[in-house]
């Protein structure tokens, strides 16, 4: 038996806002929807070309205010080969909200404030 990742959730408030965000910030692009016919929700899956992972945005009808992300001591990583032209559109977006110089490594948020984890490709 052997496992392998597929792909992680996130609940978004603001579908369109959330993949434009995706889509300039880390280039990521849809690769599926789902959508009963009751319109209850929208499940947006996100990939970026090269890996099977996927990042799954959920939006829900019913939902009528952003999300608490409690403490958000959870994030996801991208690796760059970029890192200094990924921070300088990043910052140019207003986005990064935490950085470890030390470490060589960035933190953004996007619209639902879901930390993601910048790294350069090769450390």
């Amino acid at each position: 038996m052997q496992f392998t990742f597929a792909h992680n959730n996130f609940n978004v408030f603001d579908l369109e806002k959330s993949l434009a965000f995706y889509k300039d910030a880390l280039q990521l692009t849809e690769v599926r929807r789902y959508a009963p016919p009751d319109g209850s929700f929208v499940i947006v899956f996100l990939g970026d070309g090269k890996m099977s992972h996927q990042l799954e945005l959920t939006w829900l009808r019913d939902r009528k205010e952003p999300y608490n992300l409690g403490d958000n001591e959870f994030h996801l990583a991208f690796k760059v080969d970029d890192f200094a032209a990924a921070h300088a559109l990043h910052e140019k977006m207003g986005c990064i909200c935490l950085e470890n110089k030390g470490m060589g490594i960035y933190f953004i948020h996007d619209p639902d404030d879901y930390w993601l984890e910048i790294i350069p490709q090769k450390r």
